[in-house]
């Protein structure tokens, strides 16, 4: 019986010390921190277009837009990629990270065709790793000039 005792005080006491010994493991509450890439335009429509808590960051879906909230190269999905990917590197950039924090990417397009014969501009954004992520094809976008949205999360480590 003294021998069970022991073990057990033992390993309560190995429990509570090696809880204790790794503070880096206790959560920390930080305040998010956001970025309006167009000030006006979302306060108008009523989003932020990233947040970052901590080490990551959620950036809302990138569209091709000029600085008032206007449709740019209307008709034509691979321009609008492209510019979508340009206002995301931006906010990547604002928050000091770049295409190789992105760990997730989805894509919503209304011409999922189209997307496809244009999507291999993606390797000149992640030219390490390409990130999870989904490609959806939907009904419609916020307008109807709109043919492609892309949604990142980035993440660095500490």
């Amino acid at each position: 019986m003294k021998h069970s005792a022991r073990l057990y005080v033992g390993a309560i006491a190995l429990l509570i010390l090696s809880g204790c010994a790794d503070q880096s493991r206790v959560s920390k509450t930080e305040a998010p921190e956001y970025f309006n890439l167009r000030p006006e335009v979302e306060k108008a429509y009523g989003y932020t277009h990233a947040v970052k808590i901590g080490n990551d960051i959620k950036i809302s879906g990138a569209v091709s837009m000029d600085a008032k909230g206007n449709p740019t190269a209307i008709g034509d999905l691979e321009q609008q990629m492209k510019n979508a990917y340009d206002d995301l590197g931006k906010v990547l950039a604002h928050y000091g990270y770049s295409f190789d924090d992105v760990v997730v990417e989805n894509v919503f397009t209304t011409q999922m065709a189209k997307f496809l014969e244009v999507s291999a501009y993606r390797n000149t954004i992640y030219t390490k790793q390409f990130p999870t992520g989904s490609w959806l094809e939907v009904k419609g976008l916020a307008l109807p000039e709109f043919m492609i949205e892309i949604e990142l999360e980035a993440h660095k480590a500490p």
